[in-house]
């Protein structure tokens, strides 16, 4: 397997603000731990070397001597390996990789590790019947070949209907079937842009969204989203700068915020795409996820024809994350384009999983009892936060899975390090955003069971109350040895 080498001022981006400096945490330790956690939520990937003890040590004004202990504590837990001619290359210690995340001994005395970063459900009820009804109706389709880059018709159908009741005329021939949404977006920007190419998007917006546009070695445009809803004319005044190949917004209970855009707003923002002729990209993910109230007609409804807006959407929020269904509604030119640049990534979407989606978006059940069951999770979570962490600020959202806490510092990654040598890996605010932005917040999904919630603060409390701490409890031999790092 080859290297490739991660240079200082990418992985100082990638750093962000990691180290608090009122902690009694040596420096070297925070620095072992933002680097465990680069390399744990696959930010700094496998196999990767990092840049020299001096090279860094320059680069971040520290002593060589404080990023050489670095190392070696990271050496010691099996996250780098010094390889002769090759510099200090990451890994993961061995057997981490064969386990599920949440049963991963971190290593420490704190026990297992608690995972925190997963905005997601298991299974709805009624998922297994709908497995079981595709299965009867598997042998209809066995006569066919089975590839069709546009989806299977009784899914592409009944999704056209889904929208249809929502207040917004589709046609099945406006519907693209892909392998969850996260393929429709991948597919939408290898179609709509290219290296060089500039794209906006909401910011915070979804995790995976920014990554996909940097390896694609896009350039996002972040617009921030102002205390309440969007601001539009940020958004047009961006347009009109930038020359954006389109726009990327989360319009229903938006990851991470759980805010919803009101109609006045989907009206404007549509106006002034079309206005500047810049394609609107809507994710859908988390339309089905109202828990105060459901939400406004699709954005779409204000272009029908699809051919400035283009949505997508998924059945794994909803349903189950297993599935991997998800669609893309556009025109029809635009969809037969991408079902033709489709057949050079994969050929199709598994018929049994889009016979299960069609059964279960024509049942229409929603949340269902769940929602009640995410309330009830969400107001003891804001409840812990209040009670232990008054020093949070934290706005209880209309929707989603997630809380998105505002810290008092600038923090969120030297925090989330510490956390996770405490047995809690949480999702700290700047993986949200680009350019190192949102160091004062982070997301805090309520979708765990209230036990592990209640774990999951108290340890958030320690790593907190251990930042911040003024004189340590108890200091090693190195750490001491290193103290004169604090007054370089």
């Amino acid at each position: 397997m080859s290297t490739s080498l991660l240079r200082p001022p990418s992985l100082l981006r990638l750093l962000g603000a990691w180290r608090a400096k009122d902690s009694a945490e040596p420096a070297y330790r925070q620095l072992a731990q933002a680097l465990r956690m680069l390399v744990l939520d696959g930010r700094v990937g496998l196999n990767v070397r990092l840049p020299g003890e001096r090279e860094l040590a320059a680069a971040l004004g520290l002593s060589r001597t404080t990023v050489a202990a670095a190392f070696d504590r990271l050496r010691d837990e099996g996250y780098l390996e010094s390889r002769q001619g090759s510099g200090s290359v990451t890994r993961l210690p061995a057997g981490n990789g064969d386990m599920p995340p949440d049963e991963r001994d971190i290593g420490g005395s704190s026990g297992n590790l608690l995972n925190w970063t997963h905005a997601a459900l298991p299974a709805a009820p009624g998922v297994a019947r709908a497995y079981a009804h595709a299965v009867e109706a598997l042998p209809a389709y066995l006569g066919d070949l089975g590839y069709d880059p546009l989806g299977i018709a009784v899914l592409r159908r009944a999704i056209a209907a889904h929208y249809e009741r929502r207040g917004c005329p589709t046609h099945p021939d406006q519907i693209m079937v892909t392998n969850g949404a996260q393929q429709g977006f991948s597919l939408l920007l290898k179609w709509l842009a290219g290296p060089g190419d500039r794209v906006v998007i909401d910011h915070p917006t979804y995790h995976n969204a920014i990554q996909a546009l940097q390896r694609a070695h896009v350039v996002p445009v972040p617009v921030g989203l102002p205390a309440q809803g969007w601001d539009v004319d940020a958004m047009e005044a961006a347009f009109r700068q930038t020359s954006p190949r389109f726009a990327y917004v989360i319009a229903d209970f938006h990851n991470p915020t759980g805010r919803s855009m009101d109609p006045a707003t989907r009206r404007a923002l549509v106006a002034a795409a079309t206005r500047s002729h810049t394609p609107l990209i809507v994710d859908e993910t988390m339309v089905a996820m109202g828990l105060d109230f459901a939400p406004p007609p699709p954005v779409a409804m204000h272009d029908p024809s699809g051919r400035q807006v283009i949505t997508l959407g998924s059945a794994s929020k909803i349903f189950w994350g297993g599935l991997r269904v998800g669609w893309i509604r556009a025109d029809p030119q635009t969809v037969a384009a991408l079902g033709r640049l489709r057949t050079t990534m994969d050929m199709a979407s598994p018929v049994v999983e889009q016979i299960a989606v069609a059964q279960l978006i024509d049942a229409d059940v929603g949340l269902g009892e769940r929602a009640g069951m995410l309330r009830a999770r969400r107001d003891h979570l804001l409840g812990l936060l209040e009670r232990r962490l008054p020093h949070w600020r934290v706005e209880s959202p209309a929707g989603g899975l997630s809380l998105w806490a505002e810290l008092p510092r600038a923090e969120a990654t030297a925090l989330a390090a510490l956390a996770e040598s405490l047995g809690v890996r949480i999702a700290a605010g700047p993986r949200f955003g680009v350019s190192g932005a949102f160091e004062r917040f982070m997301r805090l999904p309520f979708t765990l069971p209230e036990d592990q919630l209640e774990a999951g603060v108290e340890r958030l409390v320690e790593a907190d109350a251990r930042l911040h701490a003024r004189m340590p409890k108890g200091r090693d031999s190195l750490a001491m040895a290193l103290d004169a790092d604090r007054l370089i």
